[in-house]
Order: C-alpha cells, then structure tokens, then sequence
C-alpha cells in the first residue's frame, strides 16, 4: 500500500478516535463541558492581556485586572476596574473585542446546544413542547441551530456597523478611528457587553442621537436571544405562529423596557446631577436607553453613582431580570419571571396549573424557574456581604456592583474600580456565576428527572 494512502488512513482513523472521545466527553455532562470550556477560554484571554503589548509602556497588566477584564469580556458583562481607552493599547482592546464576540457567540451556542441537549433527555410529549420553544423547523438539527446562530449574530452586527461607522468618522474627523470606534460599539451592542473605548463613556460622541439609538437597538436585539430573533425573522408579524416562548420574551421585555423608562424618567427628571438639565426629548431619549442597558447592556450616558438611591433601587430590580433566553443579556431572564408570574396568577385564581396562550406550563418548569431565582439572589446575597466587608461600605454600592456583576450588566456605582484585589476575584467568580452558571444550572435540573417509584403521604406545612 502507497506510504500516502497509509497516512491518509492513520490521519482519518486518529480524528474518528479524537472526535468519538470528545462527542462521549460533551455527552456525559453537557452542562459540565460547558463551565470548563468557559474557564479555559478565560484563562486564555488573562494570558493574552497580561501580555506586554496589550499595555501602555511595555509592562505587563496586574493577574487581577487581566482576569476581571477578560472574565468581563468573555461574559459580556462590560464591568473594567481600568479605563479601556487609557489602559489597554489598540492590541489590548482587540483581544477585549474579540473575547466579546467568542463569549456573545459562545454563550448564545452554548444555551442553544444545552437546549438540544436537554430535549434529548425527555419525554417525546415534553421533547416536542420543547422544541417549539427553540423556534420550529430544522433547528432541532445541531449544524442548523450554529449556522443560523452565526448567521444572525453577523448580519446584526454587521447592519450596526453599516451605521455606527459613517457616523463616527464624522464625529471624529478621523477614518481609521471613526471606522476602529464603530466596529468596536457594534460588535460591543450585540453583545450585550456595555465596554467602550472613549475616555469619559459615550459622552465622549456627545450623545449623538444616531448613536444613541443605534447602539440601544443593537443592545435591545441581542437581549431577546436567537430563538426569538430566528422566529420573528421567519414569521414576522402572524402572531398566532410564534412560539410560546417567543411570546412570553416579547410581552415581558417590552413591559418592562416602557416601565423602566418612565420610572427612571420621574425620579431623574429633575436630577441636575443626571438627566435635569437636559431638554424634556433628551430627557426622553436617555431615560429609554437607561431602561434598555439596565436589564443587560451597560451602557450609560450618565454615571450611574450621579443617580438617586431610589433610582439605584429600581437599577438593581431591572438588571437582576435580565433578557431573553439563549441571548447575550444576563440576569434570571424574562421568560424566568413569566413563568413565575404565571403561576403566582393561577395560585390566586385557585387553578392548579397554569397557562398562557393557549399552553399549558408544566410544575416542572415552575420548578426550574424558581430553583433560578433562588441561586441568583443568593449569589447575590453573599457576594453583596462580602465586598460590605472588604471595602467597608454600606449595602447600596456593593448591592449594586453584585447584581450588575451577576446580571452580566456592566454599570457602576464607581466602586469596581475602588476594590482591592480581594474584592474584584469576588466580582470575577460572581460574573462567571451570573452567565455560565446560571444556564447550565438550568440544564441540569431540567435534565434531572429521576423516576421515583414510591410517594410519601403528603404533609401540609403552614404557609404564611
């Protein structure tokens, strides 16, 4: 046999065994996979930051601020205890850019393959509830679901950058900027990742109304996830074929968006500090994009220490809700809160299941829904008393920096920045938590059904 032919079987035989060994690795623990291949990706961009070049002045970045930075890259958070512009070289800020766009995509593939993975461990009846969920048609297939997750993640990014570009080159005078500067806040918007590489924030482009609305559209469309997307997309405006979950996204995301602003519009309004010396359309227009980035994006055009201990409040409830499902937004997701919400509904209506639109929620999802929150705020909880003791400040800002950190926010009170080293590991692990953690803790109760073939007699515990 040709020495070529004996190769060419022994490169075919080594890959076979090489990708049975990963398929057997990726289906044992689908939600284990995950966690590790997200931490290494992590240390992957910590050494890529610590790396001489990616600083001003040749000297390498401290262990704490590349991990934080690239954990909040990764996770498409945005939180940075240093100024991005100022810190990082052009070098440093296209490793933050491209640790942006593999966590965005990764975290949107990740959910949706968890989603597949998940189904496959289920009933048929349950199978096909939830594949509905995932959207409808050939998704269910896994090189389907990544090509149109790549497909929509580009074609978004690539329309903000169609407009963001041509805009910021105007406004900077300068091409090779203009073009570096919109590329960044496009990719940055999609991503739900709140980083930006002016100085002083985007009040750095004077709050330019194109800019403004872009970046809010693009921070908005991200947060509703790919399932969402995928559907409007396919069936448009009839209603009556959207998933469930589809639905469900929209009608929360777009209560609490309108909520949101007006609230943040009557406490801030007449904040000189924030919003109060503004025109009553400005105004407007910055109460709208404070609604949009409190519930994942982090952008702001006012420092959010400037804001009112209410308003704060009303930050921190928003952020811990997050967006959609399988998207870039972080927190406990919109779809999480329905669920509770529906059945909070049908408990006082004396129903025994509940429902919406037509369908039917299984306790099992209830289950699952409430099991999230109660991680999420206990996360919360014990990262908020800690960062209290290491930097001796009381509840409101630690409050704050916790639930944006697990939100996967990325707006400050101003303290990430006032942390010891201690205290920014805490917002690492809380941030890795918040985005990674909270999915495939999901997926594993989801998973998680063990036939038991006995019951108890019921016990009523007092309620209340």
């Amino acid at each position: 046999m040709p020495q070529g032919d004996v190769e060419l079987r022994y490169e075919r035989s080594l890959w076979k065994r090489t990708t049975g060994l990963l398929t057997k690795v990726l289906q044992s623990s689908p939600p284990r996979t995950a966690l590790l291949v997200f931490a290494l990706v992590i240390g992957l961009f910590t050494s890529l930051l610590m790396m001489p070049w990616a600083t001003p002045g040749r000297s390498s970045a401290a262990v704490h601020d590349a991990m934080f930075v690239a954990t909040s890259a990764v996770t498409v958070t945005g939180l940075t205890p240093v100024n991005t512009a100022d810190h990082w070289t052009l070098g440093g800020q296209i490793v933050i850019l491209i640790g942006i766009q593999v966590g965005g995509l990764g975290i949107i593939t990740m959910a949706a393959l968890l989603a597949v993975s998940v189904t496959r461990h289920l009933g048929l009846r349950t199978r096909l509830i939830a594949q509905e969920g995932m959207s409808t048609g050939r998704l269910g297939e896994v090189g389907q679901l990544l090509k149109t997750v790549v497909i929509c993640s580009a074609v978004v990014q690539a329309a903000l950058a169609v407009v963001l570009i041509p805009r910021l080159i105007a406004l900077e005078g300068d091409v090779i900027r203009g073009a570096w500067y919109g590329l960044f806040y496009a990719i940055s918007a999609f991503n739900n990742a709140g980083f930006v590489i002016h100085s002083d924030g985007l009040g750095g482009v004077g709050n330019d109304p194109l800019v403004v609305w872009t970046v809010m559209i693009g921070v908005f469309l991200g947060s509703l996830g790919f399932p969402v997307l995928y559907v409007l997309w396919k069936f448009r405006w009839h209603i009556k074929r959207w998933s469930l979950h589809a639905k469900l996204t929209l009608e929360v995301t777009t209560i609490l968006l309108f909520i949101g602003a007006v609230v943040y519009a009557a406490l801030e309004w007449n904040n000189t500090a924030t919003i109060g010396d503004m025109g009553w359309l400005e105004k407007l227009q910055s109460s709208l994009f404070a609604s949009v980035n409190m519930r994942s994006g982090g952008f702001a055009v006012v420092e959010s220490n400037l804001e009112s201990s209410e308003t704060m409040l009303i930050s921190d409830a928003l952020m811990f809700a997050g967006g959609g499902s399988a998207s870039t937004a972080g927190g406990i997701k919109v779809t999480t809160i329905a669920v509770i919400f529906l059945a909070f509904l049908a408990e006082a209506r004396g129903h025994e299941e509940s429902s919406a639109h037509g369908r039917t929620i299984p306790a099992q999802v209830v289950r699952v829904a409430v099991s999230v929150v109660a991680m999420g705020a206990t996360a919360v909880l014990l990262s908020t008393l800690a960062l209290m003791i290491v930097s001796g400040q009381d509840v409101e800002r630690p409050l704050y920096e916790s639930v944006s950190a697990f939100a996967t926010v990325g707006l400050t009170s101003g303290l990430t920045e006032e942390l010891p080293p201690s205290g920014l590991y805490i917002l690492t692990v809380l941030m890795f938590t918040g985005r990674v953690g909270i999915i495939t803790f999901a997926a594993a109760l989801t998973v998680r059904q063990n036939r038991v073939r006995y019951r108890y007699p019921e016990g009523r515990p007092i309620i209340g």
